[in-house]
């Protein structure tokens, strides 16, 4: 795990403990985006992104399985628990809620496209509304993103067919 730690911050120039800072802030990262509404105002904002990301078509690519709608839900999901709202994620994924590697792996993703997820999510936190004016919750996110997006990224690379939670699953209107 520590080589895995090591690896990410080389990629994204973040620490593990640099990325962990949104744990500790105050007010928590949950209430300064505005609670579950301004957290799906992230995502969908994200999305948007990505989905009209024409200048990189290998990166839209990615997400050729992927229904706009539902990557949203999945990703509000996921922020509004990992941000110290209710368990969302794990009431609709089940108990392997921080398998980020695992869920992502059936992706074709490396450290070029978590860059370019990175790059989105910037562009994301600048127009939300209220990252776009807190400069300390938008550096605390960006650092969180940056570090797991290359930790997923390294991750990977160690992943056994075992260990994959993506692709297992069976969501309405898709198969993972």
């Amino acid at each position: 795990k520590k080589s895995l730690q090591n690896s990410a911050t080389l990629k994204s120039g973040v620490t593990f403990e640099q990325s962990e800072a949104h744990k500790t802030l105050m007010p928590s990262v949950f209430d300064r985006l505005g609670g579950e509404d301004g957290i799906r105002r992230l995502s969908t904002i994200f999305y948007d992104q990505v989905f009209s990301d024409e200048e990189n078509p290998w990166f839209v690519s990615i997400f050729a399985s992927s229904h706009k709608n539902e990557a949203i839900d999945n990703q509000y999901r996921f922020f509004v628990q990992t941000f110290g709202g209710r368990t969302l994620y794990t009431d609709k994924k089940g108990g392997r809620f921080m398998r980020l590697a695992g869920r992502h792996a059936a992706y074709p993703i490396g450290t070029r496209a978590a860059v370019r997820w990175v790059e989105l999510m910037d562009v994301a936190l600048a127009e939300h509304s209220a990252t776009s004016k807190d400069a300390e919750l938008r550096g605390v996110l960006h650092d969180y993103f940056a570090f797991t997006a290359h930790y997923i990224v390294a991750a990977m690379e160690y992943m056994r067919p075992d260990q994959l939670s993506g692709g297992k699953r069976i969501d309405p209107d898709r198969v993972w």
